[in-house]
C-alpha cells in the first residue's frame, strides 16, 4: 500500500480527478490536425465554424467524454467483480460479459436490423446479464462449487464462444460486417454525444450506488460467515453488486463496444495505492479507469497517423503484459 494515511489517500484521490481532466483536456488538444490550447477555449467561447473549432467541439469533445465514462464504468466494473468473486482476474473481458453484450448486438444488427442507440443499451445490458448468468451457472458446478479458477474458465470460455458466434454472423452478414466491425474492436472514434447521454442515466446512477455499496463490499470480503455473523444481508449484497456490474459494464460496451483489460488493470493499480480497503479502491478505480482510456486514446490517434487504431488495441497492448502477471501471481504460479 503506497498510501497509508487519509490525508495520503484523499489527496491521491483529488490528483486522480486532476490527472483525469489534465489527459482529457489532452484528447482535445493533440491529434491529426494541428490545435492548441487557445483553439480549444475559443471553440467554445467563440465558434465559429471553422475545421479545427468544428473538430474539436464535434469529434475531440465526445471522445474525451465518452472515454473518461467508458473507462471509469470498466474499472468500476471490475473492481467490484473481483470484490465479489475474490479472482484477481475479474473482469467484464475475462467473464465474457463484454463479449455477450457484443453478440447480443450484432446479432439486433445483422439479423433484426436495429440501428438505435437506445436499443444498444437495452440489447447490451441484457447479453451482459446473460452472460454473466452463464458464467455463474457454469462456473458453480462440481464438487468444490464455485471457485476462481472454475469462474475464470467458465468466463473465457464464453467469451471465446460469443466472439466466435459474432464472428460468423459477420461471415455470412457482409453488410452488418461494415457497420460493427470498427465497433467490436472497441473503440471511441466517431462516436456522437447522442450515445453517451442515453447512457448516463443508467450508468451515473449505477456509479453513485458502487459508491455507497463499498462498505458493504469490504464487510462481504471478510467472508460470507462473517458478514453474516456481522448481520449483512449477503445476497442482497451480491445481487446488488451484480446488477451493478451488468449496468456498467453493458453501458460501456453499448456506447464504445468491447474494451478489455481496464477493468483487470485499474483495481489491482488501485489496490497497491490503497491497500484493500473497497471504500477507496472504487473513486480510484473511478478516476484511473478513465484516465486510462483517454491516455490509451491520445496514443492511438499517434500509432499508425493518420490512420486510427482502436481504443480496444491500445489498451490490450497495455493490458496483456499485465494479465500475464496477474494470472501467474493469482494462481500461484
Amino acid at each position: 500500500m503506497l498510501l497509508k494515511s487519509s490525508y495520503q489517500k484523499s489527496l491521491g484521490l483529488i490528483l486522480g480527478f486532476i490527472l483525469l481532466i489534465l489527459l482529457m483536456c489532452g484528447s482535445l488538444v493533440f491529434g491529426y490536425t494541428d490545435t492548441n490550447l487557445k483553439t480549444v477555449y475559443d471553440a467554445f467561447a467563440h465558434f465559429n465554424g471553422s475545421n479545427e473549432h468544428i473538430i474539436v467541439y464535434d469529434v475531440r469533445l465526445p471522445r474525451a467524454l465518452i472515454g473518461a465514462v467508458v473507462g471509469a464504468s470498466l474499472a468500476l466494473a471490475g473492481a467490484i467483480m473481483q470484490a465479489l468473486t475474490k479472482n484477481p482476474l475479474a473482469s467484464p473481458s475475462v467473464f465474457g460479459i463484454n463479449a455477450g453484450a457484443g453478440f447480443f448486438i450484432v446479432v439486433a444488427v445483422s439479423v433484426f436490423y436495429v440501428n438505435s442507440y437506445q436499443a444498444y443499451i437495452w440489447i447490451a445490458f441484457a447479453g451482459a446479464a446473460f452472460s454473466a448468468f452463464i458464467v455463474y451457472f457454469i462456473g458453480s458446478f462440481g464438487r468444490e462449487g464455485l471457485t476462481p479458477m472454475k469462474l475464470t474458465l467458465a468466463g473465457a470460455a464464453m467469451a471465446a464462444l460469443f466472439s466466435s458466434l459474432t464472428q460468423g454472423l459477420l461471415v455470412v452478414n457482409e453488410a452488418a460486417l461494415d457497420q460493427v466491425l470498427f465497433w467490436l474492436a472497441g473503440s471511441i472514434q466517431g462516436r456522437k454525444l447522442e450515445g453517451l447521454y442515453m447512457v448516463l442515466p443508467y450508468v451515473l446512477p449505477a456509479i453513485i450506488l458502487s459508491m455507497i455499496l463499498s462498505q458493504k463490499i469490504n464487510v462481504l470480503t471478510m467472508g460470507e460467515d462473517v458478514a453474516k455473523g456481522l448481520g449483512q444481508r449477503t445476497g442482497v449484497v451480491k445481487l446488488t453488486g451484480a446488477l451493478l456490474v451488468i449496468v456498467l459494464g453493458g453501458g460501456a460496451v453499448a456506447v464504445a463496444g468491447p474494451i478489455a483489460f481496464i477493468g483487470i488493470v485499474i483495481p489491482h493499480f488501485a489496490r497497491f495505492l490503497v491497500g484493500n480497503d473497497y471504500r477507496w479502491i472504487l473513486p480510484f478505480s473511478t478516476f484511473l479507469g478513465g484516465s486510462l482510456l483517454v491516455f490509451a486514446d491520445i496514443l492511438a490517434r499517434y500509432i499508425v497517423m493518420p490512420e486510427e487504431v482502436p481504443v480496444g488495441v491500445m489498451t490490450a497492448f497495455i493490458g496483456t503484459p499485465f494479465f500475464i502477471y496477474i494470472a501467474r501471481r493469482g494462481f500461484g504460479k
